[in-house]
């Protein structure tokens, strides 16, 4: 997949698999995985499936979560952006916003920014019609970025046992 977004402090790319020591720092930290089944990774092999997992997405979908980088340090952020959603809810599927950073980068609006730069290429570059969101009704960050980049609530629904918001929002551009 050949995509870059840039945003002001920014950039948005495809996963490598040299990415793999800054997204096991990341998933290995259990404080990132709270609100996530509290099941921190415990191997880089476990991280290096899951880099081909979105590899394979990008082939099968043509969209799947993007690393982040820091435009003046170079530093791996996270990961944000849009996935084919099969899983999440059982009842359909559908287009997927998420985002996921590692702790020191918590709190400095990066996901905000990742978030809102995700959207906008789901909407205006893909044409998506619809977005959706997940986050569980515990987790005040996620809800509250959710909220400010437009994702409008939309119930809530159970997965592996935790209850969860969910968010929508339609295409302004179509």
């Amino acid at each position: 997949m050949n995509i870059k977004i840039e945003t002001e402090r920014l950039i948005l790319r495809p996963f490598e698999m040299a990415d793999d020591k800054d997204l096991y720092e990341m998933d290995s930290n259990p404080k990132v995985h709270i609100y996530l089944g509290n099941n921190p990774v415990k191997s880089i092999e476990q991280v290096r499936d899951s880099i081909k997992k979105v590899i394979q997405q990008y082939s099968d979908f043509g969209v799947g979560r993007l690393a982040i980088i820091k435009k003046d340090t170079g530093e791996h952020v996270g990961w944000a952006g849009l996935k084919y959603e099969q899983v999440l809810r059982n009842e359909f599927d559908y287009y997927d916003l998420g985002y996921r950073l590692k702790e020191r980068f918590w709190g400095h609006g990066y996901a905000t920014e990742a978030a809102i730069a995700s959207r906008d290429y789901g909407f205006k570059d893909l044409k998506l019609k619809e977005i959706g969101a997940a986050a569980d009704v515990d987790h005040i960050a996620s809800n509250t970025i959710l909220k400010k980049i437009g994702m409008q609530p939309s119930g809530t629904f159970t997965f592996e046992g935790e209850l969860c918001n969910w968010y929508t929002l339609k295409n302004p551009h179509l």
